[in-house]
């Protein structure tokens, strides 16, 4: 599902990298899931109070083919005092809303998919800005990929 939407800045703590796609489409060089699974190990979300999780994607170097920063975070209130964690702030913007559900990581896999998809073609609604994106995890089995859009 694919669906238009003015998301309010928000601000999300977590552990970050730089990278590329190409990078990451090999096994051996992506950072991605390293990142992830450091951020599990290091930073307690408490699910149960409203805590969610957000993968935010900044700092373009230019289009889908250069460097961008990567962060796995949270928007908890209460950081842990150990961690040393960067702060992101999602810009007000109008967003492309990308949707699935599932299992992880195939759901992912799946919006990333439709999304490079989308914007390969020419002919599409909009067009992205590789300003600000990010992916929110309303649970565990879903995904949404908010895509930056004129």
């Amino acid at each position: 599902m694919v669906e238009l939407r003015h998301v309010a800045n928000k601000v999300i703590h977590g552990l970050e990298v730089r990278t590329d796609n190409a990078a990451e489409m090999s096994p051996d060089k992506g950072k991605i899931p390293a990142l992830w699974q450091a951020f599990d190990e290091a930073v307690p979300v408490d699910y149960k109070n409203g805590e969610r999780v957000y993968g935010v994607y900044s700092d373009y170097e230019s289009d889908h083919t250069g460097e961008f920063t990567v962060l796995a975070g949270f928007d908890g209130q209460s950081l842990p005092p150990d961690v040393n964690l960067k702060q992101r702030v999602i810009p007000a913007a109008k967003y492309l809303v990308f949707s699935h559900k599932g299992n992880m990581p195939q759901i992912a896999i799946d919006a990333w998919t439709e999304i490079w998809e989308y914007f390969s073609n020419p002919d599409s609604e909009y067009k992205r800005v590789y300003s600000t994106d990010f992916e929110y995890y309303p649970s565990a089995d879903a995904i949404e990929v908010h895509i930056a859009v004129l």
